[in-house]
């Protein structure tokens, strides 16, 4: 699997839990904090758009991920 295909899959487990643990209808739900940080994860992908920087593509490269096409 490549850096970009897990980088998606991450960012879409992590933003469906934390909504889970954000919103009170939530069988899981936690705290309304939660929320900030779907927002932090939303922000993070939409500024990896325009600079080509995603910290956890960094990570993964240095634990030895190769880069590929994601579609």
């Amino acid at each position: 699997m490549s850096i970009e295909r897990i980088v998606l899959a991450f960012a879409g487990i992590m933003i469906m839990l934390t909504v889970a643990l954000g919103v009170p209808a939530s069988p899981i739900f936690h705290h309304e904090y939660w929320l900030y940080f779907t927002a932090f994860i939303g922000l993070n992908l939409f500024q990896s758009a325009f600079t080509g920087f995603c910290p956890l593509a960094t990570i993964l490269k240095a634990f030895g991920k190769k880069p590929g096409t994601a579609y």
